[in-house]
């Protein structure tokens, strides 16, 4: 089978720095025992910061509105699947964090190196399509949350909530620690605001336990509200973000060098998904504990059977009062508003990725938003706080759908001995890993063929426009099985681990083609004005 080779964005790489390190002898070697022999918590904390950004996708405004209606309907029943979906969401964002640090390229590269072209721009369109999903339950919580706050209408809100991101992204001037820290500030918030309503409102803790650990799917819905909690966990964008920020960290290519990276980029995430689970548990612990409770008016009672983000505030009028909706409102905002920074990042490092595209990065930014953000605005207008919400579930119904086009291609290059050389998965997390993801792909592909088809039968419309919607959309289900099938079963033929190319690069410095020589090494230099990976690597 012949080799394929191909350097990060069509740049120099780890594979061109293997040749270089051939022909220059030690060159790196005293940079990288530095960098190993420095104290482990030293090393821990230059990590820190890749998994509190990804971890904002499981505490967006769609994963609050789903912890809200799972509560208010099954009260701690459902609090298990928040505990099952983390853990699944632990191991694939440590998989793509450990695809970024040993092949020095992110998930959207090696898609664009592996597949040919036509899947190629297909995936690029399907993550760009996902990322506009994620972004509009982000822009409208947002947008809900200055509502609340402000009492500004939702439209205008949204406008504010895109032109506030790219000011809170031109903080990535001075430094990107900056950025992180603001972020995890941001995350620290909402814990506060909804721990602080998790002790006023004072949930049963043997009830929350019991949930959190006894599986049960009792009561009407409580299988598709499951399936809509698992789906707004996990999201097809993060998979490609959280590749490419771990690639912002100095990294040795020793062996004990990357294997200390995936290990610190693996307790960072755990830490910061810790957070997020007991941000959900707290959100679902106050909607089940209020809804249950006893003393609700007909209104507040009305409120719970449909409950979303806009009419939230309520669940604590009784013990707060008038400052139910601000604290209500700080957390959403908090939610919204780090969870669109890191949509817009995900947007960029797709488009980078994929296409290769040079740009500047304030029209970088401004690209991002405007098309994120465009069909939240469209909807807000048109329909309102009501539309708004509706488009909220149709995102969910989205990232649902577009998952396997982000996990599938993650889980066979981590498993790869071709992309990762000895640092692939063990049996055991690649038995684990396929096993949850096919559950979950499985899970969702039915939850949206029978909802489908249920509304197809169910629905108003004449009957020929009935025949006619199913002659449109079965085609194109088979279409998206066939297209699942192709990803999973497909052979990889491009190498991407250093070590497999360290022969070929070798033979071709020996054959005297050291034309760049005294060139300095750059480290995803072609990153370098998307702010978060680093300038270099020495």
């Amino acid at each position: 089978m012949e080799i394929e080779r191909e350097a990060p964005g069509g740049e120099r790489g780890r594979s061109w720095r293997a040749e270089q390190d051939v022909q220059d002898g030690k060159k790196f070697e005293d940079g990288d025992e530095t960098l190993v022999k420095e104290p482990a918590w030293k090393r821990f904390l230059s990590h820190v910061g890749p998994g509190f950004m990804v971890s904002l996708a499981y505490l967006d405004p769609g994963n609050l509105e789903t912890d809200l209606q799972a509560g208010a309907n099954h009260r701690y029943e459902l609090l298990w699947v928040i505990l099952i979906g983390l853990i699944f969401a632990l191991i694939i964002q440590s998989l793509a964090a450990n695809l970024g640090v040993v092949t020095g390229k992110h998930l959207a590269e090696i898609c664009k190196s592996e597949y040919p072209k036509p899947v190629m721009i297909c995936l690029w369109l399907l993550a760009e399509v996902a990322v506009i999903a994620a972004d509009i339950p982000e822009v409208i919580g947002t947008a809900f949350a200055f509502y609340l706050l402000f009492r500004i209408p939702v439209w205008i809100g949204v406008l504010i909530t895109g032109s506030s991101t790219l000011l809170l992204l031109g903080l990535q001037r001075y430094g990107v620690r900056k950025l992180e820290f603001l972020i995890s500030m941001l995350v620290f918030v909402m814990a506060a605001c909804f721990f602080g309503e998790l002790s006023i409102v004072k949930p049963p803790a043997k009830e929350v336990l019991k949930g959190l650990f006894i599986p049960k799917l009792k009561g009407n819905g409580a299988t598709g509200d499951a399936i809509a909690l698992l789906g707004a966990l996990v999201m097809p964008h993060n998979l490609f973000l959280h590749s490419a920020l771990v690639l912002s960290r100095k990294t040795p290519s020793s062996v004990r060098g990357i294997k200390d990276a995936c290990g610190f980029f693996l307790y960072e995430s755990g830490f910061a998904l810790f957070v997020a689970l007991l941000i959900n548990i707290a959100v679902i612990s106050v909607s089940g504990t209020v809804c249950f409770g006893e003393n609700l008016s007909a209104e507040d009672i009305d409120k719970c059977s449909d409950l979303s983000l806009d009419n939230s505030s309520f669940l604590l009028k009784n013990v707060l009062g008038r400052s139910s909706s601000i604290v209500y409102g700080v957390a959403l905002l908090a939610s919204g508003q780090s969870s669109t920074i890191t949509g817009t990042y995900a947007g960029q490092y797709i488009m980078q990725g994929f296409l290769d595209i040079k740009m500047k990065t304030w029209l970088r930014n401004l690209m991002t938003r405007c098309i994120a953000i465009a069909p939240s605005l469209v909807v807000s207008i048109i329909g309102g706080s009501n539309g708004a919400g509706r488009l909220i579930i149709i995102a969910s119904m989205i990232l649902s759908f577009e998952l396997p086009f982000a996990l599938i291609p993650l889980l066979k290059f981590s498993s790869s001995s071709s992309k990762m050389g000895p640092h692939k998965n063990s049996i055991y997390i690649i038995v684990f890993s396929w096993t949850l993801g096919l559950m979950l792909i499985g899970i969702n592909v039915y939850f949206l063929s029978t909802s489908f088809m249920g509304w197809l039968i169910h629905s108003s419309l004449p009957t020929y426009a009935k025949v006619l919607v199913g002659v449109v959309v079965c085609p194109l289900m088979i279409v998206y099985l066939i297209a699942v099938v192709y990803l999973t079963f497909r052979k990889d033929t491009v190498v991407t681990f250093v070590a497999d190319s360290c022969k070929a690069d070798a033979e071709k410095a020996a054959g005297g083609s050291g034309e760049d020589d005294d060139e300095p090494v750059p480290y995803r230099e072609d990153l370098a004005d998307i702010p978060l990976p680093a300038h270099s690597r020495g």
